[in-house]
């Protein structure tokens, strides 16, 4: 089951207002891909979370976007920033990338954005969020969401 980055704002908007601010907070980030051999691959990317859906924009002809026209699962890490303080916590998200060609699509991006031309675009289709921190310097809290299931809390001492 996947959901869009919408459908995730309406079922968990206070997480999905911290995962946000968390990937907006750095311009780069680490995404993980699948290489022909099944073993992984991490790249740095830029995201965008434009028109309720998070994206995924990159260079034609990269190895992370011919990654994900053969497999399109991927994992996504928020920059945790300078130090060990990860003000807002770790935040990662599971899901699967669904390269659009849809020329207004893409010129509404390009547009926005304004990327490097030509360039590959992928719409993401969520299947887990996640965000780890630390509570009252105590606790290690891990939240997880998953399309069609309630928000998990886990503490740990």
């Amino acid at each position: 089951m996947t959901a869009n980055w919408a459908s995730f704002v309406a079922a968990e908007p206070d997480l999905a207002k911290t995962v946000e601010e968390r990937f907006e907070a750095f311009t780069h980030h680490t995404l993980a891909t699948l290489r022909k051999d099944g073993s992984p691959r991490t790249t740095g990317l830029e995201v965008r979370f434009l028109n309720d859906e998070l994206w995924l924009g990159m260079m034609p002809d990269s190895r992370k976007a011919l990654d994900l026209r053969r497999d399109p699962r991927f994992a996504l890490q928020a920059n945790p920033g300078e130090g060990t303080g990860m003000g807002g916590g770790d935040v990662r998200i599971s899901g699967r990338a669904v390269e659009i060609d849809d020329p207004e699509t893409k010129a509404a991006y390009g547009e926005e954005v304004e990327p490097p031309e030509p360039f590959h675009l992928f719409r993401t289709e969520l299947t887990e969020v996640v965000r780890t921190y630390v509570e009252d310097d105590t606790y290690l809290v891990v939240q997880v969401w998953k399309p069609g299931e309630t928000l998990r809390t886990i503490k740990r001492r």
